[in-house]
Order: C-alpha cells, then sequence, then structure tokens
C-alpha cells in the first residue's frame, strides 16, 4: 500500500520536473516569446501532460525569474526592462570576473584540455556557420558556464549558473552582430590563456572587459 502510494506520488513530480526542461527551452530559444501569455490549456496539450504538473512547472519558472504573474492577465514569459537588464549584466559582470579569477587558480589540468578542445570546436563552428552554432552553446559545452564551474565556488555557481544562467541565454541570442561571434572567439581565447598561465588577476580583467562588452551591444540592439 505504501509503496503505490508512494509510485502515484513521484510521477507527477517526475512529469514536473520534465516540463520544466520543455517550457525553459521553448523560452530560452523564443519559440514563446517574451512577453507572451502562457496559457495553461495549450502548453497541457502541446506537452500531453495534466494541469497539475503544468502549474507546478509554472511556479518553478516563476522562481527561476522566467515567467511572470500579472494581476487579471495570468503567467506571462518574462520581458525585461532595458534598466533590468543593465543590474543583470552588472552582476553577471562583477561575478563571473571573480568566477575567472577563482578558476585561474582552481581550475584542474584536466578541465584546461576539454577547455582548450572547446574552443577549437568553437572556431570550426564559427568558421562553418558564421556564428549561429558557436552562440548556441549551452550547458557543459558554454564557455562561460564551464569557468563558472571550474571556480569551485558553490555560491557563485549556484547564482550564475541556476538564477541568472537562463535569463542571459534570452538575451544572449538578442545580441548576435556580424562581428561578434569571432571576437568573442578571440577574446575566449585570450581568457582561456590566461587561465592556462594561473594569472587571476588579467583572466577576472579580461572577463569583466568580455561582458562589458556584451552589455553594450545587447544595449545598443535593444535601442534599434
Amino acid at each position: 500500500m505504501g509503496d503505490a502510494a508512494e509510485k502515484t506520488s513521484v510521477k507527477p513530480l517526475t512529469q514536473a520536473r520534465e516540463v520544466t526542461d520543455l517550457l525553459m527551452q521553448d523560452i530560452v530559444s523564443g519559440q514563446l516569446e517574451e512577453g507572451s501569455r502562457i496559457s495553461e490549456l495549450e502548453l497541457s496539450r502541446r506537452y500531453g501532460i495534466g494541469r497539475g504538473p503544468l502549474r507546478e512547472a509554472i511556479l518553478r519558472l516563476e522562481g527561476m525569474g522566467l515567467v511572470v504573474r500579472e494581476p487579471h492577465v495570468g503567467a506571462r514569459v518574462v520581458r525585461l526592462t532595458r534598466q533590468e537588464l543593465a543590474e543583470i549584466f552588472t552582476m553577471r559582470e562583477a561575478l563571473e570576473g571573480v568566477a575567472a579569477r577563482e578558476a585561474a587558480k582552481n581550475i584542474t589540468d584536466a578541465e584546461l584540455i576539454d577547455l582548450g578542445q572547446l574552443i577549437d570546436r568553437h572556431g570550426r563552428y564559427v568558421e562553418e556557420n558564421n556564428g549561429e552554432a558557436y552562440m548556441d552553446q549551452e550547458g557543459d559545452y558554454d564557455f562561460h558556464y564551464r569557468i563558472i564551474k571550474a571556480s569551485g565556488n558553490q555560491r557563485l555557481i549556484n547564482l550564475l549558473c541556476n538564477e541568472l544562467y537562463h535569463l542571459i541565454q534570452i538575451y544572449r541570442k538578442t545580441s548576435r552582430g556580424e562581428a561578434r561571434p569571432e571576437r568573442a572567439l578571440i577574446e575566449h581565447k585570450m581568457i582561456f590563456q590566461a587561465l592556462q598561465d594561473r594569472d587571476g588577476e588579467l583572466a577576472e580583467l579580461l572577463m569583466r572587459k568580455h561582458i562589458g562588452r556584451a552589455r553594450r551591444e545587447i544595449e545598443n540592439a535593444i535601442e534599434q
């Protein structure tokens, strides 16, 4: 009797986790556009899931800042203002700078080898796909994500990889200029060299400049 009850309770939780991932992917990819209303009925049909697990998933995305709830309107995909975006990137610039400095001390030789191989693959992506595949790298394949993980600082990892990461992914997709992928790759190579040299101060400086430029490009794209 107890086992049956446990199985019944586990399934909705598993479904909620699965649909959370699906919703997150659709938001980050732009299939669910910024500011668009979230229809529980439509999404329930799309994902083939009941309203209970779907509501749990929406609540989780609210906690991550990807979904907002407005009175008399309901849940919507987040659309941050220019001011809110500037605040996020100001935090990111400072925190990822610290992460790069810590990574210079804590990154392992194996992680350095993997990061170098990642940059080589990114270089091929830029050449073969005009930067599109390079800019879409996520998770463990993302240059920034790996450096944050290599910092070994769990608080930084929680803030940047969990709370801010997916918001940042949305805005990276709005920042594509003709020269940005190639320039970003060059800057990544410079940061990687600083990590190889175990030069934490230089790694932090380069990372902050790199993110600062990305912030300015996104702000310009929004204004245009």
